[in-house]
């Protein structure tokens, strides 16, 4: 008998050793292993002997008695304890087996982990409709603030307008009061102007109509020519006739006689005036033809009637040809500048060969006080640069007849295209007397048509950009005792 306790006791022992309590007072099966590592490579385990059961010997009980008479004490202790028999137990008045807490709980650990995650899906929604409240909040604080912001504008609008309003009015009133008695008024007196304005063109258009006319015709002065006439001014110096005015003089008798303008005052007179600048009144950027035949106004009369002043002119190539060609002739150069200072050049011997020669020129001896501009060159260049101004020795040349020592054959390398008329040019000039006329004297590149020292210019007094005021050239025979 204390054999059979004492195995019971230690059944009990080992039993109540392999299980541990849960959270709830329940017994739960116990890890033999606990937390101690898990066995491998060599290691070994080797498991207990189990004892076995002991022999039974028999014992001192008696058999049970029977249970009927205890069975309602039986049921009322069940009752009385429901939770016997673990998880579940026995109800068997319902007759089936009934849940317990721990039965419960378990169905709820189950579930634990669905739930917390939807709880947290559902933290994360409703941080989020959180936020996007916030940012709805903010969004409607800020439209409020906008929409102030634009009733605000609409009330200052509403104030600029009915202020534009109140001036469109009153500048209606001005307009309509202008367009109703201002602007008739104006339009019946710019009648009157143009109307005026018709009769002067009218009478301009007359005028015009009969200017051209007259300039069908080469424009002629109409002067006294005097009786005293000679073979040049000279001669009709030597016959009396020593007042400077217009004459008419015959070199050759096989040509009819034609007018000229005589010096009969200057360095004892008798000269014959080939050309005259005064006024800019004639244009001297004239073709071969016009240079050839001669041009302009011998001469206009003056405050008395007589044709005692000369006018702006070329007397031609062709006579000036022929006046060299009746003997030894001398030429001199007048020239004034704007502030009424003058000088001359003179040359003892001055020849123009005829056109079949292109006019070819000869000039030598100077003397005077404007320097020389024909033979020496412009003394202002050195080299080759002055002797290529020289013009002794050159041919005529015009814009549409280019005989200069530039290069032939190129028409934008004519001196006379660029230096504004016809001239005995070299490559191209020291002196310019058929150039441009250019008022007040000094004149600039821009100034100039091409770029070019193209005015009155005579280079060894006032230098290239200075166009002279007056500039005449007169022949008359040379004689050694003068």
């Amino acid at each position: 008998m204390k054999c059979l306790l004492l195995l019971c006791f230690c059944v009990h022992v080992v039993f109540s050793a392999t299980f541990e309590y849960d959270d709830y007072g329940y017994k739960k099966p116990f890890d033999p292993r606990g937390h101690r590592p898990v066995v491998g490579g060599t290691e070994r385990y080797n498991m207990p002997v189990i004892a076995p059961p002991p022999v039974s010997r028999g014992g001192s009980y008696q058999s049970r008695p029977t249970i009927a008479p205890l069975r309602g004490a039986l049921l009322k202790a069940k009752v009385e304890q429901p939770d016997a028999g673990g998880c579940l137990h026995a109800s068997e008045q319902m007759g089936v087996l009934c849940p317990t807490g721990c039965e419960l709980k378990t169905s709820i650990l189950k579930q634990e982990r669905n739930v917390k995650t939807v709880i947290v899906e559902i933290k994360r929604d409703v941080n989020e409709l959180s936020r996007s409240s916030n940012a709805v909040n903010s969004f409607v604080t800020g439209l409020s603030g906008h929409l102030r912001e634009r009733q605000r504008l609409v009330d200052d609008n509403g104030n600029v307008v009915t202020t534009y309003t109140s001036d469109l009015e009153e500048q209606h009133v001005f307009i309509k009061e202008t367009v109703d008695t201002t602007f008739p008024s104006n339009i019946r007196h710019l009648q009157q102007v143009l109307e005026t304005i018709r009769n002067k063109i009218q009478k301009i258009e007359v005028a015009i109509l009969a200017q051209r006319d007259k300039c069908n015709k080469p424009c002629t002065v109409s002067c006294p020519i005097p009786v005293v006439s000679g073979k040049e001014c000279e001669d009709i110096y030597r016959k009396g006739g020593i007042t400077s005015q217009m004459y008419l003089i015959q070199p050759d008798g096989f040509f009819k006689p034609y007018k000229v303008y005589c010096d009969m005052t200057t360095l004892n007179g008798g000269w014959v005036m080939i050309q005259n600048r005064q006024d800019g009144s004639v244009d001297f950027g004239r073709r071969w033809d016009d240079y050839r035949s001669g041009f302009g106004n011998i001469a206009s009369a003056n405050e008395k009637g007589f044709c005692q002043k000369p006018g702006e002119y070329w007397l031609g190539n062709d006579r000036i040809s022929q006046l060299t060609k009746m003997g030894p002739m001398e030429i001199l150069f007048e020239m004034g500048d704007w502030s009424g200072s003058r000088v001359h050049a003179k040359y003892s011997q001055f020849t123009v060969q005829g056109e079949n020669s292109n006019y070819l020129m000869s000039v030598a001896g100077y003397s005077g006080t404007g320097g020389d501009g024909l033979l020496s060159g412009a003394k202002e260049l050195s080299g080759e640069n002055r002797t290529m101004t020289i013009h002794n020795g050159m041919m005529f040349s015009t814009y549409d007849r280019d005989n200069d020592n530039w290069l032939a054959g190129d028409p934008s390398k004519q001196c006379s295209r660029e230096d504004g008329g016809g001239w005995w040019y070299n490559r191209c000039h020291a002196s310019n007397p058929n150039g441009r006329y250019y008022w007040g004297g000094p004149y600039t590149r821009q100034m100039a048509k091409h770029g070019t020292d193209d005015g009155i210019v005579w280079m060894n007094w006032k230098g290239s950009w200075y166009s002279l005021k007056t500039m005449s050239m007169k022949l008359r025979p040379f004689f050694p005792s003068r």
